[in-house]
């Protein structure tokens, strides 16, 4: 008998949320590179550019909600938004920021690259997913090799810095915002789940941005101000929309093994874009944690929700019922 997950739609199912959270991976791959030409040869202020992102991202946001009259959020789904808030629109951009005016863009891909391990922790935590036990064997390897992959690139800065401090921060808040989105995701959709962060978090970001405009007046090469648009409009929300979306079609634990992948990119980003220097260990490692990553989604595989494997045993009953005329 052919198995269940042999079905070509099956099987799309099962990669639906992997491949929806590479299109965010990726997209949010970007940030740290940005980020820190954004700030570089006294560009833009950390603060303006952590605040006034996000005012950037919350026009399309609440446009969006307002052209298709979405419902208001219920009870409960308030405090949770303000997590997702609080996580992704507040304590990730801000921390990561001020960050990156002491550290490397590669030293922060070191931290960072402990994100997906936090995510699936949380996760697991909050849901009723429960991987297999090679799951987490593979999560373990993967971010020891994100790490060591990392580190190789350029991480080392000669010891711990209050910089790491900041970036653990980032990393806790945007595992707790990660974790949460992708549950309201479940239930409010994942553009309106980041949407509605978005506007509960806007007061705070407006008042934040008139501070640092008021602080120092922004000015910036082009560059510095292109870097400053993808920031607010894709990292802070179009990004969301497919990381979200992933997370929501999960297992969330799997899915965010998929950020296994975000140094990788980021320090190719940062090779092409700021001049870093790419070498033959960088690229092994980087194939190592590609392939770690793969490995840990791929446990999906094994562990096929069983409302999916009803229902292929149910269609294949109604096929065998067909040709026998039962």
């Amino acid at each position: 008998m052919t198995s269940v997950l042999s079905s070509p739609s099956t099987l799309s199912n099962v990669w639906a949320g992997p491949a929806w959270g590479l299109l965010g991976v990726a997209a949010f791959s970007l940030t740290v590179p940005l980020t820190k030409h954004a700030v570089a040869d006294d560009g833009l202020s950390p603060l303006f550019i952590a605040a006034a992102r996000a005012v950037v991202a919350v026009i399309p946001a609440a446009a969006a909600l307002v052209l298709t009259r979405r419902p208001l959020p219920r009870g409960s789904q308030w405090l949770r938004l303000g997590i997702v808030a609080a996580g992704v629109v507040i304590g990730f951009p801000l921390l990561t920021t001020f960050a990156l005016t002491e550290a490397s863009a590669g030293h922060s891909a070191v931290v960072i690259a402990l994100l997906p391990a936090a995510t699936a922790v949380l996760a697991v935590l909050r849901t009723r997913e429960h991987p297999p036990r090679a799951f987490w064997f593979t999560a373990a390897a993967g971010t020891a090799t994100a790490v060591g992959f990392a580190a190789l690139q350029g991480g080392g800065t000669g010891g711990a810095h209050w910089s790491d401090l900041l970036l653990l921060g980032a990393v806790a808040a945007a595992a707790a915002g990660y974790a949460e989105g992708g549950l309201l995701s479940r239930e409010l959709g994942s553009w309106q789940t980041i949407s509605w962060a978005l506007v509960l978090s806007a007061p705070l970001m407006i008042g934040l941005t008139g501070v640092a405009v008021s602080v120092e007046t922004p000015s910036a090469a082009p560059g510095q101000w292109a870097a400053f648009g993808y920031l607010g409009l894709v990292s802070m929300f179009l990004g969301f929309l497919a990381w979200y979306r992933g997370l929501a079609l999960g297992p969330m634990a799997q899915v965010s093994q998929v950020q296994l992948i975000q140094p990788v990119l980021s320090i190719a980003w940062a090779a092409l874009l700021l001049g870093e220097p790419l070498t033959w260990p960088t690229v092994l490692g980087a194939v190592a944690v590609i392939g770690c990553a793969g490995t840990a989604v791929r446990t999906r595989l094994r562990r096929q929700p069983p409302a999916v494997a009803t229902s292929g045993t149910s269609a294949r009953k109604q096929a065998v019922s067909a040709r026998t005329g039962s």
